[in-house]
């Protein structure tokens, strides 16, 4: 039996993620400043619809990298918000998800915003002494040479073999 509660310590990921949140709710401030009620996660799926037109849930969930479980509950969002509309696919099983005039007319405003975002995370990512991008470039490297599974399968039953 561990001892302590291994959720308690820091961690590798838990400061990456406060990092993330903080920099979101910085650009939420930026969206809350113009009046611009749209969710920054939901920016992505905007804009791919903006730019491919009209998607099935699961083509949408495909272009953003997200489960289609995921996209169903985001699309619900943005269609309670007046952002996008939805009807059946091809079949009984598929929905179409569309843009609404409202999102149409802050798309200029989302996709200003998204390129604004990437040069300033450049620019923070230059003022570091090691740069982020690089080390996920690494860490992808490492990982083909050598899985994150195969490598927790084997500490797992390190530490199972020592209970």
């Amino acid at each position: 039996m561990i001892s302590r509660d291994p959720t308690e310590d820091e961690g590798f990921w838990r400061p990456l993620r406060r990092l993330q949140e903080a920099m979101d709710d910085e650009i939420a401030r930026i969206y809350a400043e113009r009046g611009v009620t749209v969710r920054p996660r939901h920016t992505m799926p905007l804009i791919k619809l903006g730019r491919r037109g009209p998607m099935t849930i699961r083509e949408l969930a495909a272009a953003v990298e997200v489960t289609h479980s995921a996209m169903s509950q985001t699309v619900a969002v943005l269609r309670r918000d007046g952002l996008v509309t939805t009807r059946q696919g091809s079949d009984a099983r598929t929905k179409v998800v569309e843009l609404t005039e409202a999102a149409r007319e802050l798309l200029p405003f989302l996709e200003a915003e998204w390129l604004a975002t990437e040069e300033a995370v450049a620019e923070l990512d230059a003022e570091l002494p090691h740069s982020l991008a690089r080390a996920v470039r690494d860490m992808e490297e490492a990982l083909r040479t050598r899985s994150f599974r195969d490598r927790v399968a084997e500490r797992l039953a390190r530490i199972e073999a020592e209970r």
